[in-house]
């Protein structure tokens, strides 16, 4: 009994030591999927903002929100100047919701603001943590 306690805190020991890699892989990942929501915007890639949509306005809010989310996704997903562009992305992602969701109703889940509320406490954290040892940022001699 007490060999399958120690190798199940050893196994612990292990995953608890890939922490900051897997605050890497979080980034990666999330960025990857908000850059999505950029190109959709500004791309019509993979799919337009609308049916009848094939891309949104430049000069628009809406193109704005796509240059943000395309342009601040990918230093955010190569960990580039992590910290004030998770920043700069925590913002939008607040004027998104309150600007746009919440009117809908108060229940992210009712308002269509679920990715927009998860988005934004993502980027915060990110604005304080930093993106990970796996990022240009954490590049030696930076």
């Amino acid at each position: 009994m007490r060999k399958i306690i120690m190798t199940a805190s050893s196994l612990m020991a292990k995953w608890s030591a890939w922490g900051s890699r897997m605050q890497s892989v979080l980034r990666i990942a999330v960025a990857f999927m908000f850059m999505l929501a950029g190109t959709m915007k500004l791309l019509g890639f993979p799919a337009g903002p609308s049916p009848n949509v094939g891309t949104v306005k430049l000069l628009s809010q809406l193109g704005l929100a796509g240059i943000l989310e395309t342009f601040g996704g990918a230093l955010l997903l190569f960990g580039l100047v992590t910290r004030p562009v998770a920043f700069l992305l925590a913002g939008e992602m607040a004027v998104a919701y309150f600007q746009v969701h919440l009117p809908r109703g108060f229940w992210p889940t009712m308002n269509g603001g679920m990715a927009a509320a998860l988005y934004y406490f993502v980027w915060l954290y990110f604005s304080a943590a930093g993106a990970g040892p796996w990022s240009l940022d954490a590049r030696p001699g930076k």
